[in-house]
Parts: C-alpha cells; sequence; structure tokens
C-alpha cells in the first residue's frame, strides 16, 4: 500500500511514518515545516518529502492519504482530496487497523509522563526478552528511536504505545488513544490541558471513559490512586481487571524512598526489590510503579523489571544535560504545563541542593498560549532562584511579565531571544543550572546560551546577579 502522510513531520506521525515504511509500505508525506531533525530522520529511511499542501500532490496516487490532526478544513490538498472523493483516514486509525491489529497493546495515557512511562515499559518488555514494538512521542536514549515496528525484523506480540488525549483529526474528535484497543491501559493522572479542544476537565474524563471502554474484561488497568479524577472516570463504569499505584498502604502498588533517588518498590505490602537510578523526583517514581506494573501483567515478574529500570536513561528533553559551560550547567526539559514545571523543578532541586536554578521558559503549548493556566505559572516557579521568560511578538494573548510579577525582582520577561540569552549569560555564575523548558524548539536557545557563557566571567565575583 502506498501511503501518503498529510502532516508528517509531527511526533506522532513521523513515527507513523517508520512503522508504516518497516511494515512494507510505500511512504510519503508533507508538511508545512519539513526541516531537521525529523525531515532527515525520515529521509534516512527513504521517505520522500514535501513542503507544503499543494493540491497538486494527488497525482502522487496513493492508495490512501493518511491526515495528521494539524490539518484543519481549508488546506489545500485536504480541500483537493474531499472534491475528489479520494480515500484518507486519521494517524490514529490506520495504526489501530495496520499496526496494532492482533497485538497485545500496552498503552500509557494520562496528562503528564506519557513519554517517560511509556519509555520505561518499553525498555523493561525489551530487557525481559519481549522485543515489543512502540511508538513514543519522545526518544528514549535506550533505544535511540522513537518508533519500531520490531527488532532487527523480529516479530512482537506486544507494542507499547503513548496514548494521548488530544483529538484525533478534523473529521473525528474522539482521543486518539480509543483507536489503539489496548489490552494493558496505564491512567497515569488527569489535569485539565488542551484549552484548545476541551471545554473543561470533565470533557477531558468522558474521554478517558470511552478508553475504559475499549478495555477488555480480560485486560487490565494500571490507575494513579492518587488521582480524584481517575476515581471519576471509573465510577462512570469499569469492565477490566484494575491495579492501583501510589498507594499509602495496603493493597496494590506503594513505594519507600531512600535519602537518595533510589526507592522500594511495594506490591500488597510486599517488598519486590530496589530501583537504584538516576532519576530524580517522585513524579518518577510513581512513573516507574506503573511501568512495573503494566509489566508484569504480560509476565514480567517485578524482580525483573526493577532491575531493568535501574538501566533506564530517560529520554531526550526530560531533564537532558546538554552541557556545561564554566560549572554552568544547561538543561532541556519538555515541561510546559504548571504541574510539570512544579514537578520538574522540585525534582532539581532535591538533587542541586542549594545551588541556584536559573529557569527558563517559553510558555509555547495551545494551552499556555490561550492562557488558560497563566494564574498558576508564577508558583510553579517558586523553586527557582532566578526566570527568564520569553514571549515572542504577539504569539501570546496574554501579558507574560504581569504573569509573573508576583515573583517580583527574580523575574524578568524578553520578547528578543538574543537579550533572552545575553541576559542568562550575564547572571549565571559557576554551579548554576539552566533550566530550559519549552515544548518547541525554542529557537535553538540552549546552544545559543552555552556559547554566550564561553565569553563572560562566571566566578561569583564576576557574575552579575
Amino acid at each position: 500500500m502506498h501511503i501518503h502522510i498529510l502532516g508528517i513531520c509531527g511526533t506522532f506521525m513521523g513515527g507513523l511514518a517508520v512503522l508504516a515504511k518497516e511494515a512494507g509500505h510505500t511512504v510519503t508525506g508533507c508538511d508545512a515545516h519539513v526541516y531537521p531533525p525529523m525531515s532527515s530522520q525520515l529521509e534516512a529511511q527513504g521517505i520522500a518529502l514535501i513542503q507544503g499542501f499543494g493540491p497538486e500532490q494527488i497525482n502522487l496516487q496513493p492508495d490512501l492519504f493518511v491526515i495528521g490532526n494539524v490539518v484543519s478544513r481549508g488546506n489545500p490538498l485536504m480541500e483537493e482530496i474531499l472534491n475528489r472523493g479520494l480515500p484518507y483516514t486519521s494517524g490514529p486509525q490506520w495504526i489501530g487497523e495496520h499496526i496494532l491489529c492482533g497485538k497485545w497493546v500496552l498503552a500509557v495515557a494520562g496528562t503528564h509522563g506519557k513519554t517517560t512511562t511509556a519509555a520505561m515499559l518499553a525498555w523493561i518488555l525489551q530487557e525481559a526478552g519481549y522485543a515489543p514494538g512502540f511508538l513514543i512521542g519522545g526518544v528514549p536514549l535506550n533505544f535511540g528511536i522513537s518508533a519500531r515496528l520490531s527488532e532487527r525484523g523480529e516479530s512482537s506480540d506486544f507494542f507499547v504505545i503513548e496514548a494521548d488525549e488530544y483529538d484525533t483529526a478534523f473529521f473525528d474528535k474522539r482521543s486518539k488513544f480509543v483507536h489503539y484497543r489496548a489490552k494493558t491501559a496505564i491512567l497515569n493522572n488527569l489535569e485539565y490541558d488542551h484549552a484548545d479542544i476541551f471545554p473543561d476537565l470533565a470533557a477531558i474524563e468522558t474521554q478517558f471513559h470511552h478508553l475504559v471502554r475499549t478495555i477488555p474484561g480480560i485486560g487490565r488497568l494500571i490507575i494513579n490512586a492518587r488521582e480524584a479524577s481517575m476515581q471519576r472516570v471509573l465510577a462512570r463504569g469499569c469492565w477490566s481487571e484494575t491495579e492501583f499505584f501510589g498507594v499509602e498502604v495496603g493493597i496494590g502498588w506503594a513505594l519507600r524512598e531512600h535519602e537518595d533517588d533510589s526507592f522500594d518498590v511495594i506490591f500488597n505490602g510486599h517488598s519486590q526489590g530496589t530501583v537504584s537510578w538516576s532519576l530524580s523526583g517522585e513524579h518518577n517514581r510513581l512513573n516507574a510503579l506503573a511501568a512495573i506494573a503494566a509489566a508484569r501483567h504480560v509476565g514480567v515478574p517485578p524482580a525483573q523489571a526493577i532491575e531493568a529500570l535501574s538501566q533506564f536513561e530517560n529520554v531526550k528533553r526530560r531533564m537532558e544535560v546538554l552541557g556545561s559551560v564554566g560549572g554552568v550547567t544547561v538543561i532541556d526539559d519538555f515541561a510546559h504545563h504548571p504541574t510539570a514545571i512544579a514537578t520538574t523543578l522540585a525534582g532539581l532541586r532535591k538533587r542541586v541542593g542549594a545551588a541556584r536554578i536559573l529557569a527558563v521558559l517559553e510558555p509555547r503549548s495551545n494551552t499556555m498560549k490561550l492562557g488558560t493556566m497563566k494564574q498558576a505559572l508564577a508558583g510553579s516557579l517558586a523553586e527557582a532562584d532566578l526566570v527568564f521568560g520569553f514571549g515572542a511578538g504577539n504569539v501570546l494573548g496574554w501579558d507574560l511579565a504581569a504573569v509573573l510579577a508576583p515573583l517580583g525582582a527574580k523575574a524578568r520577561t524578553f520578547t528578543s531571544l538574543e537579550a533572552l540569552v545575553s541576559a542568562i549569560a550575564a547572571a549565571a555564575h559557576e554551579g548554576d543550572h539552566v533550566l530550559v523548558m519549552s515544548n518547541g524548539s525554542f529557537g535553538g536557545v540552549h546552544q545559543k546560551i552555552l556559547d554566550a557563557l564561553i565569553n563572560v566571567d562566571l566566578t561569583v565575583d564576576g557574575a552579575a546577579s
């Protein structure tokens, strides 16, 4: 089958393209922004890319057009497809029908932690010899790729997928995850997000209820016991086995923290072993519990899962150290929701102690741009010693400086990337940690900061403050 993918350079659709190619299909695609690194990754797979959505692309005569959710009515290629009555489907539906069908699907859903938890779960299954396929919204460092159908051409009955609640396509407003027909599903957490498509938290809970409806009776839901929203979802109906993680005592999965970042895993009151790793933060410990529980459903003993996690290297753009100059460490993180920002900062604070944290934030997600979460933003940054906010031009529909005003003199905002970088370099000194948080490329600010630090005096006496 020849498929032509509209919106191919997104993380999900790019992963779909890799899976389709590996499955033996002919794959081409187009996007409004065809540039590295995604374009390079796809072209290395032999996938032909076209810049833009010109209607002449119908002349490729694919068997099927696969539509990403970045495509809306008015898109010239989409309009031509509709006018001519050509066959099309959504990305999630295509994956559900052509990749996941017949496999034991392990889906990881939740507002936060989907990528990291899915990466943990895939790694556990890999170390246990299951050689799973996977599609993850980031690049697990243990694998170096975000998607694969199998390992070295060997077929696997197991597939781990990051199960996003975002809508499927302009013609299918259900969440993506209803197409996956999971047998094991992690329900990690649930907060209000995606303000561009959901009016309130109750609307998102309805979508999670739809996901629960698709899990078979012999399937299993792995549920965060600390989330009242998940209890409301389950109260609307549940037909599958359930296990809860994050419990304090009793039945379910619990943890006991150590002074360092290691922790004991406890199931139904009995210790299963200790995870010793370099990841920080309670959110990652809960992610690990969920992954261990999900792996147990397919037959991986907890002790084996614990050993695998001791070798887990995290995911790119999740507290990823990009470099250090003069004792100043620059870290990249994907955090863009106030809860994720606060959690990320708390984890870093525990790791670095009294060392200064310079938080650099670009409110870039659709929810952030709409200002839905702006009142929680200042509070989420409380752990930082200095805050540098970036809102270029008229991208934000609200005043970033006013929102960060409760932080007082420790917060500054910028509309020029060059001015932002200069201010960070001038403020930094030896021992600082510069934490850059954005769900986009942020104009390559990470390397710009590292380059700028080379040319300034980073000693405490010589640094600006």
